[in-house]
């Protein structure tokens, strides 16, 4: 399964973003892996993997995973992708 959404921090993908981002993923129930249009995937458990992708704010993500459980796991990490995850309360 395959979903496709753009990084909405301002900041783009940074360490703070990245952490949040991999901590959520370690917790799904299938591994999901990211990558931009221009790079290949990576483990979207791991903060440094998340960091090399490079991604700015607007950039597009494709995020996959496969088996059960893999909608509602790219739904979670997508949701977090589109926020402002510098944005208080976020």
């Amino acid at each position: 399964m395959i979903r496709t959404v753009l990084l909405a921090g301002r900041a783009g993908l940074h360490m703070r973003a990245a952490s949040r981002i991999a901590v959520a993923a370690a917790l799904l129930p299938v591994p999901v892996t990211v990558r931009t249009p221009d790079r290949p995937p990576v483990r979207a458990d791991s903060v440094l993997a998340l960091l090399t992708l490079g991604a700015l704010c607007g950039t597009e993500l494709i995020l996959e995973a496969y088996g059960e459980g893999a909608a509602e796991s790219l739904d979670r990490l997508a949701g977090l992708f589109a926020t402002d995850l510098d944005v208080a309360g976020a």
